[in-house]
């Protein structure tokens, strides 16, 4: 079973590197992003055979280590 996990910076943390590539974009004519977010993915290859099980592990995963849960939020899917 596969699980994907996606984690952004929580709504109104700075977010420098969103800013960098905003600002980068409208330098290569790119003029209607008016915002930009930039986060990480991670996938997981797991053993677990269960969906809902395996959806509760890698949860604990990202509080326990995967993300930073005091400015980042995170978001999974089995896939």
């Amino acid at each position: 079973m596969k699980a994907r996990v996606t984690i952004m910076l929580k709504d109104g943390v700075l977010d420098p590197q969103g800013e960098a590539i905003r600002h980068a974009l409208g330098g290569l004519g790119f003029a209607g992003v008016s915002g930009v977010r930039q986060g990480k993915v991670i996938e997981l290859d797991l053993a677990a055979t269960d969906a809902d099980a395996a959806k509760a592990e890698v949860a604990r995963m990202c509080e326990g280590l995967l993300a930073n849960t005091v400015i980042e939020k995170y978001a999974v899917e089995i896939v």
